[in-house]
């Protein structure tokens, strides 16, 4: 199967490592033009750079945006009029117990990682149904269904994401347009790549060795027993974005290494 998005604008925001990087690439190599997001010029121009290293074909661009706040996205929205594809990527993760989280920080995750997608899918949605045509995709966890309690307000925005996805796909349907969600399973991303590297300092072992006592401990129920690549996450992605996924709407779709128990 060729995925050709040859002539399409897609956004994936915050793309300028990890999983966003990763499915810019995914779809700059199949023909789109991709813009770069972030919240500083240096890493947008970098991760544009990158591209343009492996696929010398490119059309990315890119706008540097915090999309965490209303005021990032608005600028975003003024440099990009419209899109074919949007990917709501952005996101932040902090394990914390939940009698030491505050409001503050509730709020916080719900700012970047819920009202990021609902604000960019207000702006861009109506334009691509009134195309006939588009991709609304947003990025989930396996904390959505399985909220760890080591970071329970994070798995909260996560399940939100879902719901959010779904009602957009409901009225939006019949259109050309679809949405989806993608349940991420524990990817070794530029965040989760710290996180390990600071734990295996702390305890003075091995990375690996972090690696395997996560998933013994933290996520016994993975069936790879790994960290994903964020390219293999990417690969589900751009596949939801191509043509060829047209009758897939509505679905939360697993990446997730087999974490979530369950056959639906």
């Amino acid at each position: 199967m060729k995925l050709d998005l040859t002539s399409k604008k897609a956004l994936v925001t915050g793309s300028t490592a990890g999983i966003g990087f990763a499915i810019a690439q995914g779809l700059d190599a199949a023909g789109a033009e991709v813009f770069i997001n972030g919240r500083s010029q240096e890493r947008v121009d970098a991760a544009i750079a990158q591209l343009k290293k492996s696929n010398p074909a490119s059309k990315a661009r890119g706008v540097a945006a915090d999309c965490g706040n209303a005021k990032g996205v608005a600028l975003l929205q003024s440099k990009i009029p419209s899109l074919d594809i949007l990917v709501n990527n952005v996101g932040i993760f902090e394990p914390k117990p939940f009698f030491e989280i505050p409001d503050e920080d509730w709020m916080r995750f719900f700012e970047v990682n819920v009202m990021s997608g609902v604000r960019l899918s207000r702006h861009y949605t109506p334009g691509m149904v009134k195309a006939q045509w588009g991709r609304v995709i947003f990025i989930s966890s396996e904390s959505a269904v399985q909220i760890p309690s080591e970071m329970i307000h994070y798995g909260t925005t996560k399940t939100a994401q879902l719901a959010i996805a779904r009602g957009l796909a409901e009225t939006v349907g019949a259109s050309g347009v679809t949405v989806n969600s993608v349940l991420v399973g524990p990817t070794k991303s530029e965040g989760v790549g710290t996180f390990v590297n600071d734990l295996a300092r702390q305890g003075g072992v091995s990375q690996e060795q972090v690696e395997k006592d996560f998933f013994k401990t933290m996520r016994p129920s993975s069936l790879v027993q790994r960290f994903l690549s964020p390219e293999e996450v990417a690969n589900m992605v751009v596949f939801l974005c191509s043509k060829e996924a047209s009758a897939t709407t509505g679905s939360a779709l697993r990446v997730d290494g087999g974490v979530t128990r369950g056959i639906l």
